[in-house]
């Protein structure tokens, strides 16, 4: 069996991922163990986190998703190499902190009390995860050849750059009009 079949079949037992806590934070807290589509609902705790980040002045927002990137590649990295499953699928900790970043040009560019925010959220919620799905080049090439915890967590903050582009794009003319 291949690295990918073995990644797609392996599942971890609960009790492993819900007691070991490297297991536990690369899981998103459990989100990771669902049976379908594991990173949508570890996009969802990244919604979550960034709905409770959110609140921070945007250069503490930046900090905060930088150490979580960096700690997030050390997390996914340990709990692949745990598993002996490189990216399994319910390492999750990749598309929290790729959400934290799709979600940057939220934190500033709209006003929560204009009731317009959650649209937004849910427009970088789905972009983020089309792009992180869809891996169009270069991001499919990263994920295919860049080993280990940071090539797990690069992928996906790749996956988020479309994204924000997007999102800064769709705000501007928004702000136009």
């Amino acid at each position: 069996m291949d690295a990918k079949a073995r990644a797609k079949t392996f599942r971890p037992p609960v009790r492993l991922v819900m007691t070991t806590p490297v297991h536990l934070l690369a899981f998103g807290g459990g989100a990771g163990l669902l049976p379908w589509v594991p990173g949508t609902f570890g996009t969802i705790v990244g919604v979550v986190l960034w709905a409770i980040l959110a609140w921070l002045p945007i250069t503490a927002y930046g900090v905060v998703v930088f150490v979580l990137f960096v700690a997030g590649c050390f997390i996914a990295g340990r709990s692949a190499k745990l598993l002996g499953v490189h990216d399994h699928p319910g390492i999750v900790v990749d598309e929290i902190v790729g959400f934290l970043v799709s979600g940057f040009p939220l934190v500033y560019g709209l006003h929560w009390w204009t009731g317009l925010l959650w649209p937004w959220v849910l427009a970088a919620f789905v972009l983020f995860r089309f792009f992180d799905m869809l891996k169009p080049p270069p991001i499919r090439w990263f994920d295919r050849h860049v080993r280990g915890g940071f090539g797990i967590m690069f992928d996906d903050l790749l996956a988020a750059v479309p994204t924000v582009v997007l999102l800064m794009a769709a705000q501007r003319v928004v702000s136009l009009i």
